[in-house]
Order: C-alpha cells, then sequence, then structure tokens
C-alpha cells in the first residue's frame, strides 16, 4: 500500500523536472496591428543559453535598430532560471497580413525554430497635436540637409552633394542607418572618404544645433538640361527628455524611431558652348596641363624608347580619352599602357592620366614624331583651350638602311599599322616533353606493378582499423569535440567578417560571434559565462598579458559601440586587424 502511494509521487516529481528542463524558444511582438508609419518590436526568446543565432529575413520590413541582445539570471527558492532575448525593431514596407518567418537557434547540438508570427499593418495612424508628444518633439528637432556646391554646372563639371545631420541640443541619437540611397542617373558619381569627421556645434533655424556630415559625394553631370538627384533618408532612434524623473532626480527618456530625408534637389547643367569647339575636342572639362616626352631621342636599332603622353591637373580626368600618338609608319610600337593616378577630393578629380608607349627603330636614320594637340574648356575662362606637345625627332645612329621610300610616312597607332604584340605562341615549335615510350614493353604480370596491387589492400587493414580507432576515441571525447568545433566557428565567423568588410551591421555581427567562439574554444567556456570580468579573470589566470587582454576586451567594447553608436569614429578595417593580431598573441602566450 505504501509502494503505491510513491508510485504517483516519482512521477508527479519527473514530469516537473522534465518541464522545467524543456527549451523554449519563441517569436513575441510588441503589437499584432500597426500603421504603416509606426514601428514594430519583435523579440526572441530562450530560457536555455545557445549558439549561432539566425533570424528570419524581415523582407517586407525595413531594420530600424538591432540586433539588441539581453541576458538575465535569477535565483529563486534556490532554482536557477535563464532568459536570453534577440530584440529587432521593424518599419513595415507595406499595408496587409505580413508574416514574420521562423528564427532558428543551436542549443546543446541541436536546431530550435520559433513559430511565424503574423502581424496587421493598415494605413497610416494619425498622431495627437501635442507639442508635448515624443514624435512630435523628435519633429521639430532632427533634420537631414543636403547641400550642393553649385547648382548651375556645365556638363562634366564638378559637383558636391554633402549631406548634414542636424540635431538640436534639446534631444539625442543614439543610432541611425540608411534606408534610402539616392540613384545618380545621368552622373558619374563617387563618395569622398570621410574617415575622422566629428560633430560640430552651428546655429540652424535660430537654434543651437549640431550637425555630422553623413555622407559627401562628388557627381559630374553626363547631360545637359535639369536633372534630378534622388533624396537620401535615414532612420533614426531618437531620446526625447520626458518631464518625467528618475528615482535620483534625472530626467527620464522616450525612445523614438523616426525616418528623416535630405528632400530632392535639381541641377540645372549648361551645356557646352558650340562657339568656338574645336574638331578634335575629347570632351576634357577642367584646368589641365599636357605634355609629351620621350625617355630618350638617340637609340640604335632594334632598342626600345618610351614615348609618354601626360595630362595633369583638375578636372574630369576619368572621362576623357588622350590624344592618340602620331609616328612614322616604319617604326614599330606596342598598345599604349594607360596609368591613372587620379584622388577624388571635395572639389573633383585631381591627378595625372598617362599614355605609355613603347616605340622600336628598325632603321638607322631619323623619324620626326609629329605635334600633338590637346584641347579643353577651361571652366575659369567659359573657353576652349589647346596645348601643343611639339614636334619631337628620334635619331637612330646604328642600324640597317632601309632603301625603301617609307621611312617619312606618317601613321596614326591603331590606323593603317598592325601593331606589335606578344603571345606565349612564339616558340610553340620548341617541345619541351618528348613523350617517348619503351620498343619492349615489360607484361604486367610479376611486376612490380602487379604485386604492390596485390599487398597494399593488406597493408591497408591494420592503418583502417588504426583509423576507425582514433575516429571512435575523438567522437567520444565530448569536450574536445566543443572545443574544436568553437575553434573551427572563430575562424569561420572571422573569414565571414573579412568578407563583410564595408557592410557595417554584418561585419560586426560576424567579428563578435568569432572573438566569442574563440574564447570558448581557448578558455572552455560556455557562451552563459562570457561576461568581461569572467574573460579578463581566466585570460590572465593563463598568464597572458594585461595589455593583450586590455586590447581583446577593447574589440569587443568596439563591436558594441560601432553596432549601437551612431557618432563612432571606429573603423572596420581597424577592428578587424587588431583582432587578428590580438587573437594571434593571445595563441602564443595562453598557457
Amino acid at each position: 500500500m505504501k509502494l503505491q502511494h510513491y508510485i504517483p509521487l516519482f512521477f508527479i516529481l519527473f514530469s516537473a523536472s522534465f518541464v522545467s528542463a524543456q527549451v523554449k524558444f519563441e517569436a513575441k511582438v510588441s503589437k499584432t496591428q500597426l500603421g504603416i508609419n509606426e514601428r514594430l518590436r519583435v523579440d526572441f526568446e530562450m530560457n536555455t543559453d545557445g549558439d549561432n543565432f539566425n533570424p528570419p529575413s524581415f523582407a517586407d520590413f525595413t531594420v530600424v535598430g538591432g540586433p539588441n541582445q539581453s541576458v538575465s539570471h535569477s535565483w529563486i527558492n534556490g532554482v536557477r532560471s535563464f532568459s536570453k532575448t534577440y530584440s529587432y525593431f521593424l518599419a513595415p514596407k507595406k499595408t496587409g497580413s505580413i508574416t514574420i518567418n521562423q528564427a532558428t537557434i543551436e542549443i546543446d547540438g541541436e536546431i530550435y525554430k520559433t513559430s511565424p508570427v503574423t502581424v496587421q499593418i493598415t494605413t497610416a495612424v494619425t498622431r495627437p497635436n501635442d507639442p508635448d508628444n515624443a514624435e512630435n518633439v523628435a519633429d521639430d528637432n532632427v533634420h537631414l540637409i543636403a547641400e550642393i556646391s553649385k547648382t548651375n554646372p556645365y556638363l562634366n563639371e564638378a559637383v558636391t552633394v554633402t549631406y548634414k545631420l542636424y540635431v538640436s541640443e534639446d534631444i539625442g541619437v543614439s543610432n541611425f542607418r540608411e534606408i534610402g540611397n539616392p540613384r545618380y542617373n545621368d552622373f558619374w558619381s563617387q563618395n569622398i572618404d570621410l574617415k575622422g569627421t566629428q560633430i560640430q556645434k552651428t546655429e540652424f533655424k535660430g537654434r543651437n544645433y549640431r550637425y555630422l556630415v553623413i555622407r559627401k559625394t562628388v557627381l559630374y553631370p553626363q547631360k545637359s538640361g535639369k536633372l534630378e538627384i534622388e533624396p537620401l533618408s535615414l532612420d533614426l532612434t531618437v531620446q526625447v527628455p520626458t518631464k518625467k524623473r528618475d528615482f535620483f532626480g534625472s530626467v527620464l527618456t522616450s525612445e523614438v524611431h523616426k525616418t528623416v530625408s535630405a528632400g530632392s534637389k535639381t541641377l540645372n547643367v549648361k551645356a557646352l558652348p558650340e562657339n568656338g569647339k574645336p574638331v578634335d575636342f575629347s570632351g576634357a572639362v577642367g584646368d589641365f596641363d599636357f605634355k609629351l616626352t620621350t625617355s630618350k631621342t638617340d637609340l640604335n636599332a632594334t632598342e626600345s624608347l618610351q614615348a609618354r603622353v601626360e595630362v595633369t591637373g583638375k578636372g574630369n580626368l576619368k572621362l576623357f580619352q588622350l590624344p592618340k600618338l602620331t609616328i612614322p609608319s616604319s617604326l614599330e610600337v606596342y598598345e599604349p599602357e594607360h596609368t591613372e593616378n587620379i584622388r577624388t577630393l571635395s572639389e573633383g578629380m585631381q591627378g595625372s592620366i598617362v599614355d605609355n608607349y613603347t616605340i622600336v627603330p628598325q632603321y638607322k636614320g631619323k623619324y620626326p614624331i609629329p605635334n600633338v594637340d590637346f584641347t579643353y574648356f577651361d571652366l575659369k575662362t567659359e573657353t576652349y583651350k589647346t596645348i601643343s606637345s611639339g614636334q619631337l625627332v628620334i635619331n637612330v645612329i646604328e642600324g640597317p638602311t632601309n632603301n625603301s621610300s617609307s621611312d617619312s610616312n606618317i601613321a596614326n597607332v591603331g590606323e593603317g599599322k598592325q601593331r606589335v604584340t606578344m603571345n606565349n605562341e612564339q616558340f610553340a615549335f620548341v617541345k619541351r616533353k618528348a613523350n617517348l615510350e619503351p620498343i619492349i614493353a615489360e607484361p604486367f604480370f610479376n611486376s612490380s606493378w602487379y604485386w604492390s596491387s596485390l599487398l597494399l589492400p593488406l597493408m591497408a587493414i591494420p592503418l583502417a582499423m588504426v583509423f576507425r580507432k582514433k575516429k571512435a576515441i575523438r567522437a567520444a571525447d565530448i569536450s574536445g569535440n566543443k572545443i574544436r568545433k568553437a575553434d573551427k566557428l572563430a575562424k569561420k565567423y572571422l573569414g565571414f567578417a573579412k568578407k563583410a568588410l564595408g557592410q557595417k551591421e554584418a561585419f560586426y555581427i560576424a567579428l563578435e560571434k568569432a572573438l566569442h567562439n574563440y574564447l570558448k574554444a581557448k578558455l572552455r567556456i560556455e557562451t552563459s559565462d562570457l561576461s568581461k570580468d569572467r574573460i579578463q579573470q581566466l585570460l590572465l589566470k593563463r598568464e597572458v598579458d594585461e595589455a593583450v587582454v586590455t586590447d581583446f576586451l577593447s574589440i569587443l567594447d568596439s563591436c558594441e559601440l560601432a553596432r549601437y553608436t551612431p557618432f563612432s569614429e571606429v573603423t572596420m578595417q581597424h577592428d578587424y586587424d587588431k583582432a587578428a593580431a590580438t587573437i594571434s598573441v593571445i595563441d602564443k602566450q595562453i598557457k
């Protein structure tokens, strides 16, 4: 009778422990119905720590914030509970019913998936006309402005577009990202590197503001008339102070997601004047110098010389062709080697372009290289200018005499003259491998190959047994397999980070995963123990220099700052190089 009382109690306790140990991974949304001008928060929650979290694609949304990660531990009546959450803030792209697909994560070697979540997107929701409303305050205190250096340029004249984000001193911006990139149709365009750009103070609309240059682009219009520049749009996370205060008297802030746009701009591009335009004008616009030089003028036959056609200065250097060099038809000339040394600054392109010709005379004599003209449109005087190189004479001192009358014939390079080109077939008649076969062939029976084919399978049996035993031992080594898997994942994500250079969010997610998996492999700890204090303690205990530990922790800080703080000067290439170098040093020092 007593046994019958204990058996139900055993099953109750067993089922309770089973339920408590059950893994939960689910998706939660802040609301199931919202307007297209509102924001949606999605939380992916789990009660057991895992690795390799993969969110859904969010194809019908714009990700305006996240992923934000939070972890919590608690002990209640001696029972430990764990919770980890990945949060995203989304802006819908269309109205209607939208389904958020499954997210996945790996927990203890198994893949878990969330259930799909459906939300209903309605038309824009009207906001109350309240001056204290956080969204209204954000509208009045954040502005994105596009400044144009010149609104009526000439065709192929440089125009600089500077995008500035103005934020009043009354609010803050904790994150921003570009969501609408302008397409510069009918323009040649290039973005300027803004490394080292800092926040500056100014007066805007009669109030004190701070501003940051978000992007600076140089444009060269490729046709005349009215050309439109599409707007740049940003999605911001704005922190608006409220009238509430915390326990210590500090002002509480409300977080608002806001989209700002610079608005479209129109340029009135002037065509280049037809009056006085030379026939040989190739489209060069700016301020240039032109010269033709040769490496030497006196040489012997079959020797080579270099003829250099060069344009230097400021203007649309990448958008026109250099004039062709003309030489006597009895000289052999190779296809010119084109080189460019051009920098694109705020004022436009600067530098030089060069065509370098290799010329080989075959006969004795004097060969004139006629004058070459280069024409460009000068923006200062608004007139066409022509620069002449002057005539050069090549004096071939020694060599055979050409008895034909073609010495003085002049031909443009590429016109009426076949270029001398080098290829790999000049010595094709020389055979480097004979492929000879013996006259008397050795029979296969009783040959070395015959006995090898019989004995090798027998010798392979003990090797296969040793390999199988090693494989079984390795498979049984659960701890070692985890370490090897983490080390492999660290290398994998470090490779992903290198490929994602230039893509801010993807780069820092991959870099952070690489660092975490590297620590799991080296320190033999779980993801839940990856706190900075714990990492510092373990690395110092394993005799890693304190300076190296500080560098490693600073990389983790950089990942967090670069992903969630807008005005960071941390560059992706610097972080990647520093991470690779620090990991290499830890590998050498760790005991």
